[in-house]
């Protein structure tokens, strides 16, 4: 049986507006998972597209990014509030729009874990169809240093 979980405010240092993560579903040394209910009150749907608002491809990746370090950090791979920047972007493919109201799955994958870089891939899936995918790299550091 898992621990419980802590909330993606617990675990990373992200804040509102930009954190993207509603809960931890699941988090082991292998694979984390997640939710996130985009609703329309979110502010990038103002200008993308007022229309026929969507969630931007940018914002569904780094959606994965932090369901990926937060799980880390509840698993005590990472310390809770660990800084961690995107250094690359690989693979990424949108399958399928993400509007608002739709309840997204977060599916991560730690591909390879260092105290100083992290490799995951992972999905997004809405209504159990694949909306986005990426693979990615990111940068563990201090909040004090630069990279």
């Amino acid at each position: 049986m898992q621990e419980q979980l802590e909330t993606p405010e617990e675990l990373l240092p992200h804040r509102d507006p930009f954190l993207f993560l509603d809960e931890l579903i699941e988090a082991d040394e292998k694979h984390t998972v997640a939710k996130r209910v985009f609703t329309d009150d979110h502010f990038f749907f103002k200008g993308h597209f007022p229309a026929y608002p969507v969630v931007p491809g940018v914002i569904l990746v780094e959606t994965m990014a932090q369901c990926g370090g937060a799980g880390l950090c509840q698993t005590g791979v990472l310390p809770h509030g660990a800084f961690f920047v995107l250094a690359s972007i690989e693979k990424a493919k949108f399958r399928a729009r993400v509007r608002p109201g739709d309840c997204a799955i977060i599916d991560v994958q730690n591909v390879r874990v260092s105290k100083i870089m992290l490799r995951q891939k992972g999905t997004i899936t809405v209504n159990g169809n694949v909306a986005a995918e990426a693979s990615w790299m990111c940068i563990v550091n201090s909040q004090q240093e630069r990279i």
